[in-house]
């Protein structure tokens, strides 16, 4: 569901009928005769319409954590906010961007529309920049031939499947950040899809190595044995960004992570 189009819709139409009788209708209507009741509506709905459409176009857009992918920096039933103006003003329902702000960075944590079904909204970290060779072989990632520092920092407990993965302190950039990586699992990458400039990536039995195409980005999630991302499913180009997430607002079953992510 494109909710951005369908608040563009109401938009449309409430202001519409507000401005029909404003300036049209309502000249002709004898001055204690009640506005009919479309009118009220209209000019009800239509300012509370237009700022919600304003917010969540240019400033913040709310989004829900569906997946364990980004798990242990985000988890499932996470409601979270984006930053719609930190990677540049876009024109709302056809995402044109008009005025360019930043580039995002390594390490940010970005909401892009999938490459391959752009209706649908992921979530991902930036770990490559365009013109970046990534590697993730052995489950050790490199950048530019450099790997990526981390160190040990403990078990983690998944909270829904009730078992212990090891936990990783990774810094990407100049962002620190939780990774978690099940060493029994595969070093392969099974099913990757036909996307995009493929052939920028060679896949082995220790993993993938991938030449960021310019105007794109390679990103990968924090749970890195349970993430299907660009490791997958190709590179994810500029004009697909949605923006930055920066802050959980609210879960439903643990109301202490609230603004526990930056």
């Amino acid at each position: 569901m494109n909710f951005a189009l369908i608040l563009f819709v109401l938009l449309v139409i409430s202001g519409g009928l507000w401005g029909l009788d404003r300036f049209v209708a309502g000249k002709g209507r004898p001055k204690d005769a009640p506005a009919p009741w479309w009118v009220e509506y209209g000019a009800s709905f239509f300012p509370v319409i237009l700022i919600v459409f304003f917010l969540r176009s240019f400033i913040v857009e709310p989004f829900k954590i569906p997946s364990g992918s980004m798990i242990p920096t985000l988890l499932v039933g996470d409601f979270i906010l984006v930053n719609k103006f930190v990677y540049g003003i876009r024109l709302p329902v056809i995402n044109l961007k008009v005025v360019s702000v930043q580039a995002p960075k390594r390490g940010d944590v970005m909401v892009f529309r999938y490459p391959a079904d752009p209706s649908v909204d992921y979530i991902k970290r930036v770990v490559g920049l365009p013109g970046d060779r990534v590697e993730y072989a052995d489950k050790h990632l490199r950048i530019n031939g450099e790997e990526v520092p981390r160190q040990a920092s403990g078990d983690y407990l998944n909270p829904d499947r009730l078992y212990y993965t090891p936990r990783y302190l990774e810094k990407l950039g100049d962002v620190e950040h939780q990774i978690l990586i099940e060493p029994q699992a595969p070093s392969f990458i099974p099913q990757a899809l036909d996307f995009p400039y493929r052939e920028n990536c060679t896949y082995t039995s220790a993993g993938v190595s991938c030449v960021v195409p310019p105007g794109h980005y390679f990103m990968m999630g924090d749970n890195r044995d349970a993430s299907s991302d660009s490791r997958v499913w190709g590179f994810v180009p500029e004009a697909n960004i949605v923006g930055k997430a920066f802050f959980i607002w609210f879960n439903f079953k643990d109301w202490k992570r609230l603004g526990s992510f930056h």
